[in-house]
């Protein structure tokens, strides 16, 4: 299982659309899924369509991580096949050719997980992620989807990961930022993670047209070298449409978001290859299915 968390410290830079696109990705690959929405704003449990029932949200699985049983209070996505019963237990049902149906299972986002969104997070805070997702083993892959800030739930979020992977506007204050969160990542890999490592940094909203764009994407390159994943996103003038539908990008009608949808599959299996050459494997694999 890979554990993989999708950070800024910059907001607005379409962190929740890229962990949506990736899990998009992973579900097309076959790759089964658990998205965690760990910012409180919920945006990537709306965006996935789930209908949470009486399962209990993250926040309050980790007000009692030990006893919290994940397995009985993820949600399926709006997005997996309509046969699955995507249950509690995160079993799938067969599909029609007989093959287990793709798993793509959410972790409910609220609100109440603001009470740990502070900088004063202990040791012990630190790893009540970790517990939740001690039960996490039937999933190949784990998204973490952070807020956009350095404060306890990243830091939370980090310390239950293996990989992090930034999402940046090539913008001035969105490289900056990144810059600064690299840092940080350096300093709790010291202090509290030394497994952790970074993944890789997303160029989202590319402009392709915009001279300020193509400016800070060499300055990028330049600062951060192989970090700088690819490929790089584009501005998808339709995301807020196919986002508030709660469909796939894989799924949306059209030939910018099949474009879209590709670039999504590559950028999977190239921030699943940074460091781990073995979990690359596991898109290629499931892929050929």
């Amino acid at each position: 299982m890979q554990v993989v968390s999708i950070s800024s410290l910059k907001g607005g830079v379409g962190k929740t659309s890229v962990t949506t696109g990736l899990a998009s990705a992973a579900l097309a690959a076959g790759i089964s899924t658990l998205v965690v929405d760990l910012d409180p704003h919920a945006d990537a449990s709306t965006a996935l369509g789930v209908r949470p029932g009486d399962q209990l949200d993250i926040g309050r699985m980790l007000k009692a991580p030990r006893r919290a049983r994940l397995a009985d209070n993820v949600v399926p996505s709006g997005w997996a096949e309509p046969g699955r019963a995507g249950s509690p237990n995160g079993s799938a049902n067969p599909s029609a050719n007989g093959a287990a149906a793709p798993v793509l299972d959410v972790a409910v986002g609220s609100a109440y997980t603001g009470i740990y969104d502070r900088p004063d997070l202990g040791r012990r805070d630190l790893r009540r992620l970790s517990s939740v997702l001690a039960g996490a083993g039937q999933y190949d892959l784990v998204l973490i989807d952070c807020p956009p800030s350095l404060n306890g739930l990243t830091r939370m979020a980090w310390s239950a990961s293996d990989k992090v992977t930034l999402v940046a506007e090539p913008g001035l204050f969105s490289v900056a930022g990144t810059e600064r969160t690299l840092r940080a990542i350096q300093l709790f890999r010291q202090e509290f993670a030394p497994g952790l490592s970074p993944a890789g940094i997303v160029a989202n909203r590319v402009r392709s047209g915009s001279s300020e764009h193509s400016f800070r994407l060499a300055e990028m390159q330049s600062m951060f070298g192989e970090l700088l994943l690819s490929p790089h996103i584009p501005e998808q003038a339709n995301w807020q449409q196919i986002q508030g539908a709660a469909h796939s990008i894989h799924h949306w009608p059209g030939d910018s978001a099949k474009n879209a949808a590709a670039l999504f599959d590559a950028l999977l299996e190239n921030l699943l290859r940074a460091g781990d050459t073995e979990s690359a494997g596991l898109v290629r694999d499931r892929s050929r299915r």
